[in-house]
């Protein structure tokens, strides 16, 4: 082994150091392998260390990146240099913009330290803010419609079935049509209303991969015969707290949503979980903070979401299907939020992932199996 791999992982104090780090910590050689890399730096790139070890920066970050000429102006300059806002996104590693700092090591020379501040938390937190506001305003519109449309609705309709008791069979199409659309629109507004359900719901120890396994096994036995699933759990999993049923109608939407992206030949769905270092956010629920370890992800090798849909993928009457109705993803990202959770979506194409980060249960050290 050269000196150069033997750089941190010679001093257990600055490995240690490195590993208990939030943010990603890269060290490259001056021939820019990768020498070392930090927990952190594994979850940016899903990648494990040892297989990072064995790769270039350039095989991990997008060809004409920034990060490189802020590599060459540390060598240069001898200094620290800095840069905000740097796109790092690649189709293998997902969508990440991330502040840089480069940092040039004398010993050995030409070698630097990159850390990374993933800009994704803030925004994330963002969006989710924005995502409960849009809920809040689905719950008003649903309650003016359910009072000025049903009504009248139900009026239409009934109208519409004495017509046709006075029609022959082969003249009743049109009748038959109005009654369909009323009942579609009456759909429409109860799936509407739903957002504006306040109520606090039990919460008990939920193992998700048992969840998981549930929505794999309905997907497989029907609207995704066609499709090949992963699994990667983790099987020390803490229990997530929250509502088991309420749960499974999360990853069915997100699963039913991937089946209808990928191909036809070649889909495949990856269902993962793990336990990560938890972010402190301010919940729905009774206005506590909470720490959020448990990652599920939803990832599909789809055709990825428009670049233009993606700031508003979670808001009502938002979708890319033909024919939808744009409330299923908003319904996901309402009930995560009174789980006092968080969800993410990362697309470029053939890749979308949807992230959710949940509250573990509390007292719940008991690890949870694959189910």
């Amino acid at each position: 082994m050269s000196t150069h791999t033997k750089l941190l992982p010679e001093s257990p104090a600055t490995s240690l150091i490195a590993a208990a780090l939030p943010m990603p910590v890269i060290v490259i050689s001056p021939l820019q392998h990768i020498l070392f890399v930090n927990p952190a730096a594994e979850q940016f790139f899903g990648m494990g260390a040892p297989l990072l070890r064995k790769q270039k920066l350039a095989d991990l970050i997008p060809f004409g990146s920034p990060l490189f000429q802020l590599i060459g102006q540390a060598l240069e300059r001898r200094a620290s240099v800095g840069e905000r806002d740097v796109d790092l996104s690649t189709p293998r590693h997902g969508e990440h913009i991330a502040d840089i700092i480069v940092t040039p090591m004398s010993d050995p020379e030409g070698t630097v330290i990159i850390m990374l501040q993933e800009r994704g938390l803030a925004q994330r937190i963002d969006r989710q803010l924005l995502h409960r506001g849009a809920v809040r305003s689905m719950h008003g519109m649903a309650a003016v419609m359910a009072h000025e449309i049903k009504n009248p609705l139900a009026g239409i309709r009934g109208a519409a079935q004495l017509i046709e008791e006075h029609l022959p069979s082969n003249e009743r199409d049109l009748t038959r049509l109005i009654c369909d659309e009323a009942d579609r629109i009456r759909a429409l507004i109860d799936r509407m209303e739903s957002f504006g359900d306040t109520r606090a719901f039990p919460r008990a120890p939920v193992n998700i991969h048992e969840v998981l396994d549930r929505v794999r096994r309905v997907a497989e036995t029907s609207f995704a015969k066609h499709i090949n699933f992963v699994e990667t759990f983790d099987p020390s999993l803490p229990r997530v707290s929250g509502d088991r049923d309420q749960l499974i109608q999360v990853f069915m939407n997100l699963v039913r949503n991937a089946a209808d992206a990928v191909p036809k030949t070649s889909g495949e769905i990856t269902l993962t979980t793990g336990y990560r270092p938890g972010v402190r956010f301010g919940a729905a629920v009774a206005g506590e903070r909470l720490s959020l370890p448990l990652e599920v992800t939803v990832r599909d090798n789809g055709a990825g979401v428009p670049a233009d849909l993606m700031p508003y993928i979670f808001d009502p009457f938002v979708t890319t299907k033909r024919g939808g109705s744009g409330l299923g993803l908003a319904l996901v990202a309402k009930i995560i939020g009174d789980h006092g959770g968080v969800i993410e979506c990362d697309s470029v194409s053939h890749r979308t992932v949807f992230r959710i980060l949940l509250p573990k249960a509390v007292n719940d050290s008991e690890g949870v199996t694959d189910a």
